[in-house]
């Protein structure tokens, strides 16, 4: 088919022409916004989860900080009580010889 300008008889003198529908500088002005505002609630949602687990971490630590302060202490006592019944039990406690005091300085 040939195809021109002018109308040939019994054809349409009107033509359409598709034109592509593009945003305006308004409307990509406001979708920006949007997209930064979306992005910025992201980020806040991403912060605030990070500081929740941060509080827990922190509380944690304090936690075992805690313990292991508790658990040294506890060594300290455990040698402590077990020192005094390994003296009382050992041979040399055994084969010492109690001394009375035989008498007394006075000024």
């Amino acid at each position: 088919m040939n195809r021109s300008r002018f109308s040939s008889r019994n054809q349409n003198s009107v033509s359409f022409r598709v034109q592509a529908r593009t945003l305006g500088p308004i409307s990509n002005t406001i979708t920006l916004i949007v997209l930064a505002c979306l992005l910025g609630l992201l980020y806040l949602t991403q912060v605030t989860k990070t500081n929740a687990f941060g509080y827990q971490i922190n509380n944690l630590q304090k936690t075992q900080a805690s313990l292991v302060s508790q658990h040294d202490n506890l060594e300290v006592d455990s040698a402590r009580l077990q020192s005094l019944s390994r003296v009382q039990n050992s041979s040399v406690d055994k084969s010492l010889v109690p001394v009375a005091p035989s008498s007394t300085v006075q000024n």
